[in-house]
């Protein structure tokens, strides 16, 4: 099978199998729909952004910036639609809506807020190439913004693999898309680009970002933009990462080459990057931190550079130590990094994801359901009698016990289920896009899973079974909090073993914790 095609395979298997794709937002997919049309009203297209007041004050903003240098004020999304273009307010609409929605959403290990500064210093340099160029396009500041969003969509469907990929590449040094492919087997690339396709985002946006990384291989049709999003990359890189000679000799090459732009010019456009940004951070709300223009810093390097009194023998030992020690370094944080993410967000005894992952997996998937109007189901399950169990044989073999209990419920479950020790003797089971009935029949496979099994301890054999309690969100119920399935499952849990143990009950969402619990199962 062709590499292209494997990649694709790869990339829809992960698709298929991920519950945790981030979702176009609701008012972006309202956007769209209107735009889609043969002829649609701009004072439809106006009332849909003014339905959000803060979305459209960040849009009267950039209508008003440099970047569309317009002789008059435009005080109104109409006129804004009118003077700017239709397509352009979209597009910077969409870019608020987006980033705004997957900002700060991950678990503590990825920094939301240094992506969206290095993408939005990319959307900036994109469009002040493209009026370099003469190639200035109404999707261009879009299609730099999110020539990344796959490295989002990757963390939230892999997260620890995700990590493993930025590790990597701090310590090899090589380029991020090429980490991917080995770990993947595709890169930010191509999941980008379906992502884009799946949210309905049109084939000049998609099919640039599907080839930044190699604009050689892009259909000609999308070559200038293409090159145009590479340029942004690099530019961006160059504040946002590390500023080396080879980066500005790439940069300039490609300008002098293809563009027959001159070496002060390309000077001049990246000092422009970084004034520019700082006007468009704000209204992102993204801290600039301490971004200067590129001559600002290459001038402080002289000056530092100036004031060594080293020989250059000197400086090719001290470099050739700092390299080493820097390696030695990263992978000692390597080590450290995936042994900090097991603690953290895993049980040391079973593997499972432990209580603080179950409570923000909860909470994240409750937002999800109620958001999109999807159903959610939480089970709460726990080991009958364990205290006889660790009476009878032990502590060590009562450790086995829940060890091979979480092993076997975990087999169990589907890909898109979550699992984690809540505590002691008690695991949770997450089911999204889960409905009571198929809730119940989860929870009666890994009940009949445990009665089924023999756990062989020392020459002791030992069997066990579980009670569990099931509940389900679904749109339309009020739910202040994910507290409140907790406590509903839990109900169910007490009314399992109140009523026999080894059974699954259900406790709807709408009783009280004072009324009658549901029928064992």
């Amino acid at each position: 099978m062709p590499q292209t095609e494997l990649k694709t395979e790869a990339v829809g298997a992960l698709l298929k199998e991920s519950t945790r794709l981030p979702s176009l937002p609701a008012i972006a997919v309202r956007i769209l729909e209107i735009v889609k049309k043969d002829k649609f009203s701009l004072s439809e297209l106006a009332d849909v952004i003014k339905a959000d007041p803060a979305l459209a004050a960040s849009v009267l903003r950039v209508a008003n910036s440099a970047f569309y240098c317009l002789r008059s004020e435009v005080s109104s999304i109409e006129k804004a639609l009118l003077v700017v273009g239709s397509d352009a307010v979209k597009n910077v609409a969409l870019s608020f809506i987006i980033s705004k929605d997957l900002k700060g959403q991950g678990e503590g290990c990825f920094d939301f807020d240094f992506f969206w500064k290095r993408s939005i210093t990319a959307a900036v340099a994109a469009e002040l190439i493209a009026s370099l160029v003469k190639s200035r396009d109404d999707s261009t500041f879009i299609s730099a913004l999110l020539q990344d969003i796959g490295i989002i969509a990757m963390y939230y469907c892999k997260t620890n693999d995700y990590l493993r990929v930025l590790d990597e590449r701090r310590l090899t040094g090589m380029a991020v898309d090429v980490v991917e492919n080995q770990v993947f087997g595709f890169d930010h690339q191509e999941l980008g680009y379906e992502i884009l396709n799946r949210w309905g985002l049109p084939e000049k946006i998609a099919m640039p970002i599907r080839f930044h990384h190699r604009p050689e291989q892009v259909p000609d049709k999308y070559s200038l933009q293409a090159n145009i999003l590479h340029l942004s990359d690099r530019i961006s890189s160059i504040y946002n990462s590390s500023m080396t000679a080879g980066k500005l000799r790439e940069i300039t090459d490609i300008l002098s080459q293809r563009f027959a732009i001159q070496h002060a010019d390309v000077v001049s456009l990246i000092d422009n990057v970084a004034e520019e940004s700082l006007e468009i951070f704000a209204e992102f709300e993204v801290d600039p931190g301490n971004m200067r223009p590129l001559s600002q810093i290459l001038q402080e390097a002289n000056e530092e550079l100036s004031s060594l009194n080293l020989s250059y023998e000197m400086l090719v030992v001290e470099l050739k130590q700092a390299k080493e020690k820097a390696e030695k370094f990263a992978r000692e944080l390597r080590s450290a990094n995936e042994a900090l993410r097991r603690l953290a967000f895993r049980d040391g005894l079973t593997g499972l994801y432990n209580h603080r992952s179950f409570q923000e997996m909860l909470e994240k998937e409750l937002s999800r359901a109620q958001r999109y109007k999807r159903q959610l189901s939480l089970v709460m399950l726990d080991i009958d009698h364990f205290k006889k169990i660790n009476d009878i044989y032990g502590h060590l073999q009562g450790d086995l016990v829940l060890k091979v209990i979480a092993s076997k419920l975990e087999s169990s479950l589907r890909k898109s289920s979550f699992i984690a020790r809540y505590g002691g003797e008690e695991f949770a089971l997450i089911l999204p896009e889960a409905d009571g009935g198929s809730a119940m029949v989860v929870a009666e496979r890994c009940r009949r899973a445990v009665e089924q099994m023999t756990i062989q301890a020392g020459n002791h054999t030992i069997r066990a079974t579980i009670s569990l309690g099931a509940t389900t969100y679904s749109p339309g119920i009020q739910v202040k909090d994910k507290t409140e399935l907790i406590q509903a499952a839990d109900r169910a849990l007490y009314n399992s073993k109140k009523t026999g143990r080894n059974k699954t009950s259900f406790t709807a969402l709408t009783e009280s914790p004072g009324s009658p619990t549901g029928e064992p199962a």
